[in-house]
């Protein structure tokens, strides 16, 4: 059984957070910005989600149509989470927002174990 809530961290620890419930399932995205980050997503609603950490450690990237916002440690660069409208409509809902956490950071967690979902991005 997993603790509850689930501690994520960066690798300099500068950047922490957590998540109410364990991911069932990651993503790997084939973009030319996921892949190059490397991260295995898992998305969450914004109240399942807390930054556990001061704000100022947290630095952000936006590209493209700056639908999203990608945040990484601004001390060692991990690529932590990112914020985005819902796309389940497919047209982008920011009335809904998800989160998008680097599954990577769980602590104590076996994220290896869950079944991986790719999603073609170079398509978008």
């Amino acid at each position: 059984m997993t603790d509850l809530p689930l501690k994520a961290r960066c690798h300099c620890g500068a950047t922490q957070f957590e998540v109410t419930q364990a991911p069932t399932e990651l993503t790997d995205c084939n973009c030319s910005f996921c892949s190059r980050r490397g991260a295995l997503y898992a998305y969450y609603r914004p109240a399942q989600f807390r930054l556990t950490t001061a704000r100022d450690r947290v630095s952000t990237y936006q590209w493209g149509h700056y639908l999203g916002q990608h945040h990484h440690c601004a001390v060692c660069g991990c690529p932590t989470y990112s914020e985005f409208p819902s796309f389940d409509s497919g047209e982008p809902d920011f009335d809904d927002p998800r989160i998008s956490i680097n599954a990577r950071l769980l602590v104590d967690f076996a994220w290896d174990q869950l079944p991986v979902r790719k999603n073609d991005g170079k398509a978008y």
